[in-house]
């Protein structure tokens, strides 16, 4: 099943935004949870990925310092906390689940990403 994920919309340059993703399935709590990125006429890029018990993540350098990841495994979800935004981080952010429990920059190791949330940043 695919998760759902939300919270994207405009914003401006530097400000704050909470993407959350609802995930189902009784493995949850098994697998490591990834975010990715496409930006229009470019590929899908990682973002961010949190690994089962949510104590070890990784991040693609163009958003360190900025983006936080984190998880509920009560509540099946995902969350990516995004700050000092640029318009370079516009694009469609999707979540999905690892097959593995750590955490991965690998895309190809994530099944049935979600539909996405458009998020846009203006200067």
């Amino acid at each position: 099943v695919q998760p759902v994920e939300s919270g994207g919309r405009p914003v401006q340059a530097g400000d704050s935004l909470r993407l959350s993703c609802a995930a189902s399935g009784v493995g949850f709590r098994l697998h490591a949870m990834g975010w990715s990125r496409q930006a229009p006429g470019k590929e899908r890029e990682f973002v961010a990925s949190i690994n089962w018990s949510g104590e070890g993540t990784e991040y693609a350098d163009s958003v360190k310092g900025r983006f936080t990841i984190s998880r509920d495994n009560d509540k099946n979800t995902v969350s990516l906390q995004m700050s000092s935004l640029k318009p370079e981080d516009t694009a469609v952010y999707y979540c999905a689940q690892s097959t593995s429990h750590m955490e991965s920059s690998t895309l190809l190791n994530y099944d049935d990403w979600g539909q996405g949330t458009q998020v846009t940043v203006s200067s």
